[in-house]
């Protein structure tokens, strides 16, 4: 086993002399004395056999080679902060891990907008995604396989927090026979076209009246597939307006014109299957998928400054 020359300690000492302008400013930060300091990096240089630094007047310089150590020493040392903070938390009962589970039809950019804010704040949690549809989502709810699940129905028993409005439009090919009628078209002859479907990602899909109306129907796992093969030019489906309405104003894909039901909405929730054993990450990604929603943003927002009039001490008169 590679057993190292050098100390954490040389390096961090060596980091600090660059970024703190000098042997005496780092001395100072680092609550040392400066003979320390020199011992340290004369010895760290005596090691490698490399000169890193070299001192004029009362300051040191990076030499060539020690610019180049010092993007490694930066990273060694936030690393060994890093593994120390994440036993810490882990520790204080910081998770390890935590798992979100996301229906499909769920738009992206919101999601994202969340992760980006939880990620800075993390600490090392391993965040494991899942896309789910359907009866999978409320799989990953009822069997408690996920610690927070955002899902397009709420289960009986479950609470659940309204997240986004999504707005299904029937789509199809500009050149697909449906796209050249002039009429609108009834549920009726819809259904008498290649409707392709999303898989229900559950252990035993069941098929839900209403979506799955006609004869013929081909089955793909997600709905971009769903829209290469609209755009290929076959059959049809209801895709949800934030992935297709780019398609549609390039003229790409057509909104199929119905004489009723001419789109479809649906409310994506925000549910924790057991909120009793929610950790201190995980919370803080729920609040963050909370704050990043406009649905539940506002709500949440409120319901944090009520909890703070309520808990504030009520002012005496003078």
């Amino acid at each position: 086993m590679f057993r190292p020359k050098s100390t954490l300690e040389q390096w961090r000492i060596f980091q600090a002399v660059v970024e703190y302008g000098g042997y005496a400013q780092a001395a100072e930060k680092l609550n040392k004395s400066q003979s320390s300091l020199n011992h340290a990096i004369a010895k760290l240089q005596q090691t490698l056999g490399v000169a890193l630094l070299e001192v004029r007047g009362r300051k040191a310089y990076l030499t060539d080679a020690g610019d180049m150590f010092l993007r490694r020493a930066k990273l060694l040392n936030q690393n060994m902060q890093e593994l120390e903070l994440l036993a810490h938390n882990i520790h204080q009962g910081w998770e390890a891990e935590i798992r979100l589970a996301v229906e499909i039809a769920h738009p992206r950019r919101p999601l994202n907008r969340a992760l980006q804010n939880y990620y800075p704040i993390s600490r090392g949690t391993h965040l494991q995604l899942f896309d789910s549809v359907l009866g999978g989502t409320e799989e990953f709810i009822q069997e408690h396989r996920a610690n927070i699940v955002i899902a397009g129905l709420v289960p009986k028993g479950f609470l659940g927090e309204p997240l986004s409005e999504v707005t299904f439009l029937p789509v199809c090919h500009p050149q697909h026979p449906m796209a050249l009628e002039t009429g609108l078209l009834t549920s009726e002859e819809l259904s008498q076209h290649l409707q392709i479907v999303i898989r229900d990602t559950a252990k035993n899909p069941k098929e839900l009246t209403g979506w799955l109306k006609a004869e013929q129907r081909w089955t793909v796992t997600n709905f971009h597939e769903a829209i290469e093969t609209i755009l290929s030019g076959m059959g049809f489906a209801w895709i949800p307006q934030h992935l297709v309405e780019g398609f549609i104003q390039r003229q790409q894909l057509h909104r199929i014109r119905l004489r009723e039901g001419n789109e479809r909405k649906i409310f994506t929730h925000l549910i924790v299957p057991a909120p009793e054993r929610l950790g201190p990450s995980a919370n803080c990604l729920l609040e963050c998928l909370r704050l990043s929603h406009p649905l539940t943003a506002s709500y949440w927002l409120n319901n944090k400054k009520s909890a703070e009039v309520e808990l504030s001490p009520p002012t005496t008169a003078s």
